[in-house]
C-alpha cells in the first residue's frame, strides 16, 4: 500500500532541541534522544468514515514530532498502517450495501487526499492489515507455542497474565480495562476466556465474513492488536522511540499489543515512550463515528476552507488537551492565518532569529503549539505595527512556520 507524496521541509539555520515529551507509561515528561534515525509508529485508521478532525488533530501532533527530530538533523522512519479489514468496517459496508474492499479503498484514498492538503509528512511504509496477514499469521502460531495464546471455539486468544509487564502502558486497574475493554471492541464477558481481559489474536471465519489462510490456525482474520505488532516488529523492531495514537488507544490497544510483542520478544519495552493525543468534541461530546458527530476535513476543504487554516486551528490546541471543534475556532484560524501572510509578504521586517528559536523551544517542550503560535503572532504583530529593516526576516519565517508547523505561507 502507498502512502501520500511528501511535501518540501524548508532548511532552517541552526539546529533543534531534543524533544521532551509526555510519557503515558511513566505518567510524566521523557527526554527522547534518539540515534540518527528516530523511529516512530503511529496507528492508523479503520477505513470507513475518513478524515475527521479527530483524526487530523492526532496525525497533526506525530506530525510535529517528525519536524522537531527532521530539525535535530535526524532522519525519521515512520511507519502507520491502515486496518482495512475489522468489524467496524464490515459493519459499515453491510449497512450501506456495499462491497467492504472497495469502501476501505475509497475512504483510505480520500484520508491521502486529506493528509496531502494538510501537509503532514508521510510514513515510511504505510502497511494495510490484510497485506500484513502473512506475517501475523507465524506470530499468532509462536504465541500458541509459547503458551501465551489459547483456543475458545476456533478463536485463538492472547493470555494476558503471561506477560509480567501487562498494564504498565496505561496504569490502569483491572476494573477500569474491563469497562474499556467493553467500550473499545473487546469481549470481556464471553464465557470460557481464562480471564475476562484477553483480547482476540486469530478471529475464526464467519458465514458471510471474509477470511484468510490461517495455516495451522485455520480460516480466518486476524486481531486488531497484532495487526500493529506484527508491522511494528517487522518494520521498526523493539525499543523503537514512540508508539503513538489518540488517548482512546492508550487501552486497550497499545497495552495489548505491547504485551504481545514483549512476550514474543523477551524484550521489554515495545516503545521507549507511549505519546497520547486528546480527543475533540463537537457539541459538546466526542467526535466519532460510532456517535455521527463528526466535521470532515474533505468537506471543508470542498467549502473552500484553506487547508493551512485547518492547520491553525489544530495547532491552537496543545496535542494533549481534550477541545471542542467550533466554527469560531475555524474562523480564528482563518483569521490569524491572513494576518500570517500579510507580514510574511512585505519585503522586510524585524529580525526573526529569535523568533525561530522561540519556535523550536516551545515544540520541543510537549510539543507546544500554542506557544509556537503566539510567538509568531508577536512577530507578525511588530511587523504590522512598525515594520523593520531585515530583508531576509519575511522569507525566514515563511520557511520556520512551514518547517516547523506544517503551515505554508
Amino acid at each position: 500500500m502507498h502512502a501520500w507524496p511528501a511535501s518540501e521541509v524548508p532548511a532552517l539555520p541552526g539546529q533543534g532541541r531534543d524533544l521532551r515529551i509526555h510519557d503515558t507509561a511513566t505518567g510524566g515528561p521523557v527526554t527522547l534522544t534518539p540515534g540518527p534515525v528516530a523511529r516512530l509508529y503511529v496507528c492508523g485508521i479503520t477505513p470507513y468514515d475518513a478524515t475527521h478532525m479527530g483524526h487530523a488533530a492526532t496525525y497533526n501532533a506525530f506530525d510535529l514530532v517528525q519536524r522537531v527530530w527532521l530539525d535535530t538533523k535526524r532522519q525519521v522512519h515512520y511507519v502507520q498502517n491502515v486496518t482495512d479489514v475489522d468489524d467496524p468496517l464490515l459493519e459499515r459496508a453491510r449497512r450501506d450495501a456495499i462491497d467492504w474492499v472497495g469502501l476501505a479503498e475509497r475512504e483510505t484514498s480520500l484520508f491521502r487526499e486529506d493528509m496531502t492538503a494538510l501537509r503532514m509528512l508521510p510514513p515510511r511504509h504505510y502497511i494495510g492489515a490484510v497485506e500484513a496477514i502473512p506475517g501475523i499469521v507465524p506470530l499468532v502460531e509462536r504465541l500458541r507455542d509459547l503458551g501465551a495464546a489459547y483456543e475458545l471455539d476456533g478463536d485463538v486468544y492472547f493470555s494476558v497474565e503471561s506477560d509480567p509487564h501487562f498494564g504498565s502502558v496505561s496504569r490502569l486497574d483491572a476494573a477500569a480495562m474491563r469497562l474499556l475493554s467493553a467500550e473499545r471492541g473487546g469481549d470481556p464477558d464471553r464465557p470460557g476466556k481464562k480471564n475476562p481481559l484477553d483480547p482476540m489474536l486469530w478471529l475464526a471465519a464467519r458465514d458471510g465474513e471474509p477470511s484468510w489462510d490461517g495455516a495451522s490456525l485455520g480460516p480466518g482474520r486476524p486481531g486488531w492488536h497484532i495487526e500493529c505488532v506484527a508491522i511494528a516488529l517487522d518494520h521498526l523492531g523493539m525499543g523503537f522511540d514512540v508508539q503513538g495514537g489518540g488517548s482512546d488507544l492508550a487501552f486497550p490497544h497499545h497495552e495489548m499489543g505491547a504485551s504481545h510483542a514483549q512476550v514474543l520478544t523477551g524484550e521489554f519495552p515495545m516503545a521507549r515512550a507511549y505519546v497520547h493525543a486528546g480527543m475533540v468534541a463537537l457539541d459538546g461530546e466526542k467526535m466519532s463515528k460510532s456517535k455521527g458527530n463528526l466535521v470532515f476535513v474533505s468537506r471543508l476543504r470542498r467549502d473552500g476552507v484553506d487547508p493551512a487554516a485547518i492547520r491553525l486551528a489544530l495547532l491552537a490546541h496543545h496535542y494533549r488537551s481534550d477541545w471542542e471543534w467550533t466554527d469560531q475556532v475555524l474562523q480564528d484560524a482563518v483569521d490569524r492565518l491572513g494576518r500570517w501572510r500579510a507580514a510574511v509578504s512585505r519585503p522586510d521586517g524585524p529580525a526573526a532569529d529569535k523568533l525561530v528559536e522561540e519556535i523550536r523551544d516551545a515544540l520541543a517542550e510537549d510539543l507546544d503549539a500554542p506557544a509556537a503560535l503566539a510567538a509568531v503572532d508577536r512577530w507578525a504583530a511588530l511587523q504590522e505595527e512598525r515594520g523593520g529593516t531585515d530583508t531576509g526576516a519575511p522569507g525566514l519565517v515563511s520557511r520556520a512556520v512551514d518547517a516547523l508547523l506544517g503551515v505554508a505561507l
